[in-house]
Order: structure tokens, then sequence, then C-alpha cells
């Protein structure tokens, strides 16, 4: 390849991973913080948008000075939102470490397990993804229902006396996140600690460590990757989390993701809809920004 094709072929790789995300990040972002600084209205889309890209740059310029925050701060004056945001995160700081002290032994087991095994093991982690996320979903219903399977297996061994009341309780929603997004956790552990160098374990363990600070002070360290991955794409999604909740947790669950479409589908209140979803938005990507912002800061003074 020529010095010319080289030098086209590296801008390619740095402009089509921008592209992407200007095409289908920042266009949908903007899209809806445009719906969000808007009024609502009783017509077909139901606001009244302050500019139109059709007015051009000058008049998009014009009416700048237009724009209102009245959504947001109708937001920050209903303890609704408040609520829900909170309780969103509650549940997916819950649902998220659950998921870790599950998924982390799970993946342990596969990487120590022998090679031979390990692509039964793997195939066995992603055969959930072969079933409709939300067949699984109302699958769910069926096991923890009161005449459901769980409630049948423990009254025929005698561990209780009446069915256990689980649908439709916080309970529920965490089973159901747990369940759905347990690959989601084991997949980058087990990356990271399939790579690892187990000499440095064995080194521990032939200077004296016990098998337990062994595992803290050098395994676990060198798996935090895989684990900061796996919390994050566990974390991301239950925070905004529909269907589990809705299925699950019954009508008085309270998590952002329902409030956002009960406001979009039965309010037909698109712009508090949008500027609820550029909340949401924000909350999650400006954390992750800082986090990885430090994490590259601790690695180039770690070189």
């Amino acid at each position: 390849m020529s010095k010319f094709g080289s030098a086209i072929f590296n801008r390619l790789v740095i402009i089509i991973p921008y592209a992407w995300l200007t095409i289908f990040f920042l266009a949908p972002f903007f899209i809806v913080l445009r719906i969000s600084l808007s009024e609502t209205a009783i017509a077909m889309p139901p606001y009244l948008p302050v500019f139109n890209l059709a007015d051009g740059i000058s008049g998009i310029a014009d009416k700048l000075g237009e724009l209102s925050v009245a959504n947001y701060v109708f937001l920050a004056g209903d303890a609704l939102y408040t609520n829900a945001y909170v309780s969103s995160l509650k549940i997916a700081v819950v649902s998220t470490i659950a998921t870790l002290l599950i998924a982390y032994p799970i993946a342990y087991g596969m990487a120590k397990a022998p090679t031979t095994v390990r692509p039964t093991l793997l195939m066995l982690v992603i055969l959930p993804f072969w079933t409709s996320f939300l067949i699984r979903v109302y699958a769910w219903i069926a096991i923890l229902k009161p005449e459901g399977l769980l409630n049948q297996l423990l009254l025929t061994l005698g561990v209780i006396d009446e069915p256990l009341i689980i649908l439709n309780t916080n309970w529920a929603i965490y089973i159901g996140i747990v369940y759905s997004y347990l690959p989601f956790m084991v997949l980058p552990i087990y990356s990271s600690l399939e790579k690892m160098d187990h000499s440095l374990t064995e080194a521990a363990l032939d200077l004296g460590c016990t098998p337990i600070r062994a595992f803290w002070r050098v395994t676990f360290p060198l798996s935090l990757p895989g684990v900061i991955a796996g919390c994050m794409l566990v974390f991301i999604p239950a925070v905004g989390e529909f269907v589990i909740p809705d299925l699950l947790g019954g009508s008085e669950t309270l998590m952002i993701g329902k409030t956002l479409w009960n406001e979009f589908n039965a309010n037909r209140d698109w712009p508090v809809s949008a500027a609820v979803a550029t909340i949401l938005l924000l909350i999650l990507v400006v954390p992750i920004m800082f986090f990885q912002h430090a994490q590259a800061k601790a690695d180039g003074e770690g070189k």
C-alpha cells in the first residue's frame, strides 16, 4: 500500500467511529434536546418547536433566545420525577452488585476450567440470548406468581407454609434484571481472567500468600477492567429499564423508564418526556466521562 493510500486508510479508521457517534448518538440527542426546549401543544407532533432547521442558520440564531427551560424547572419542582430517578439509581446499583456477586464466581470457574470445556461453558452463558428477551421476562411471571413454579416447589419441599408474594415487588425486578443481564457481566470478567498470567498467582503463593490473599492481591486487581466493563454494561441499561419493571414490578413500581413511557404515550407530553430523557442521559454519561478521564490520567501517571 502506498503512503497516500495508507494515509487515507488511517483517516477512515478515525473518521468512521466519529461518524457513527454523530449519526446515532449526537444527532438523536440534539433532536431530543430540541424537543425538550419546546412547548406542549395539541397537535401532531404534540409540541411547538422553537426553531426549525428549515429556517436556516440566521433564523435559528434569531430564535435561540426564545429557548425555554420551563420543562426542566417543572421536573426539578415535581417530587415524582426526583423519586423516579433516585429509585431507578437505587435499583440499578443493587442489581449491579448482585449481578457481580453471582457473575464473578461463574467467570472465575470458567477461566479455571480445562481449555476443552471452556467453549461449552461459554455457549451455556450466551444460550439465553437465543430466546426473545420478552419471552424470558414473561417466563419469570410464571415462576414468581403465587401459584407459580417457585412457590409450588417450596411448598412441596415444606420450606414454606404459604405462597410467597414476590411478583409485583422490587424483589421480582432485582431477579429479572440479574437474570437478564448476567451474561453481560460474566463475559467481560471471563475475558479478563482468561487472559491473565496465572504464574503471577503461583508466584504469590510461593512467596507465602494464602489462596484468599493471593486472590485479592493479584487475581482481582488484574480482573478489574472486566469488572468495570461488566458493571457499566449492567448498570447503564438497568437505570432506564422499562420492560422488567412494567411486567414484574407492577403498577406501583417507580422507575424513570416507566415514567418516561407514561409521559410520552399516556400524557402525550413530548417536551417533558424529552427533558426526562435528557437528564437521564446526562446522569449516565457525565460520570462515565469523568471516570474515563481519571482512568486515562492514572494510566498516564503509571507510565
